[in-house]
């Protein structure tokens, strides 16, 4: 229990997370030293300068944590407060299972939309800030074919590539933007109204507490925030020296999956995607190159987070679909539906819905069709849901 007088004395279990993470130098593996020696966060916060400098803290990271920023912690448990926003700590259990595996994920997270959505299978797309009008049209092309099979596409809201890529998945699915500044702003400021509706369609995510501003070196390190809460990254158009480079070297070492698009030798804005492809990137040309790499890792995650099959069809029993998927399956009939009208007839959620596609394109059940339908493969045989 915290000290009188320390932070996190008023109880609030948020409090001594903002002090942490607010303190210069301490992450996830200065925490896990400085949890096996006090406990908890409540007990780090009280134990005092001393024994913290003992614990092999600077000075600065002791002064902050014994003597922190009063005002910029009401700030933010403000903002947390608020209508549509939510403050999750590393032991929060809606905190991103992708993000949490990686070395330096943030002890905290600004979240303003949807909770869930961070738990969806995410692919990140990102690229140049000045692309050429085809470099637009494929951005947007590929999140909108991915996020209409189940995906959530995460990027990093600037212009160029990255508001293709969420203009595309908001007319598909679902969509994160992880900001480079606070939560409360919105960067740049052209992308005020899409960050709007990404927030009611999806998620803005920041390690920044509110009233924070853009600052050059918050964007590559945001960067690794877009990696991390991804299975993969795809770089759809970019220069040699682009940021978004950056990103895809990050994935690379945090062990997902980097795609890059190929282009025109004459284009100057494809000469990074060529070269992360020389560097053992997957070139694809459809989202379907994509899924094809990602089927084992999405059979494992939508199989859990929908309480379906974990085993590849091959492996699997044909009548042993969850209840929800035979229903989803008798709901299709044997024409080309398209997934607003199972929503209908199931009424089931359409995130579940997309996510239930998914899975059930990939292990062979259904087929996509022209115009985002879907159709059942009638090569293999589901037992009727049971009747409620």
């Amino acid at each position: 229990m915290a000290r009188p007088g320390r932070p996190g004395a008023s109880g609030d279990p948020r409090c001594p997370w903002l002090v942490l993470a607010a303190a210069p130098g301490v992450g996830p593996k200065t925490l896990e030293r400085l949890a096996a020696r006090f406990g908890g966060a409540p007990e780090i916060v009280a134990a005092g300068a001393a024994a913290l400098a003992e614990s092999g803290l600077s000075a600065a990271a002791c002064e902050a944590i014994v003597h922190p920023d009063r005002a910029a912690l009401a700030a933010a448990l403000a903002w947390a407060d608020g209508e549509g926003a939510h403050l999750l700590t590393r032991e929060d259990p809606g905190y991103p299972p992708q993000l949490a595996e990686i070395p330096d994920a943030p002890l905290v997270l600004y979240v303003r939309g949807d909770l869930a959505v961070l738990g969806d299978p995410q692919l990140a797309i990102v690229g140049s800030r000045t692309p050429t009008p085809q470099g637009l049209e494929a951005t947007r092309e590929f999140a909108a074919a991915l996020a209409a099979r189940g995906l959530t596409i995460t990027s990093g809201l600037a212009a160029g590539v990255d508001g293709a890529a969420h203009e595309g998945a908001l007319a598909a699915g679902r969509t994160i933007a992880v900001l480079g500044t606070g939560p409360d702003r919105v960067y740049p400021a052209v992308h005020r109204e899409l960050a709007h509706r990404i927030a009611a369609n999806g998620a803005l995510v920041s390690e920044y507490p509110p009233g924070v501003g853009p600052r050059p070196a918050h964007f590559p390190r945001r960067n690794r925030l877009i990696a991390g809460l991804s299975l993969g990254t795809l770089v759809t158009e970019a220069a040699e020296r682009s940021g978004s480079l950056i990103t895809a070297r990050l994935a690379a070492e945090q062990g997902r999956e980097v795609f890059a698009v190929p282009g025109s030798i004459r284009n100057p804005r494809a000469r990074g995607c060529h070269l992360l492809i020389r560097q053992g990137a997957k070139l694809v040309e459809t989202a379907d190159d994509i899924l094809v790499e990602l089927a084992p890792l999405l059979r494992g995650i939508l199989a859990s987070a929908s309480s379906a099959i974990a085993a590849g069809p091959e492996s699997e029993p044909a009548d042993e679909l969850d209840e929800d998927y035979r229903q989803l399956l008798e709901c299709m009939g044997y024409d080309p539906v398209a997934p607003d009208e199972l929503i209908a007839r199931s009424g089931l959620p359409a995130a579940s819905v997309s996510s239930m596609l998914l899975l059930l394109e990939l292990q062979g059940y259904v087929s996509s069709c022209p115009g985002g339908r879907y159709c059942r493969d009638t090569g293999r045989a589901v037992a009727p849901a049971q009747d409620s």
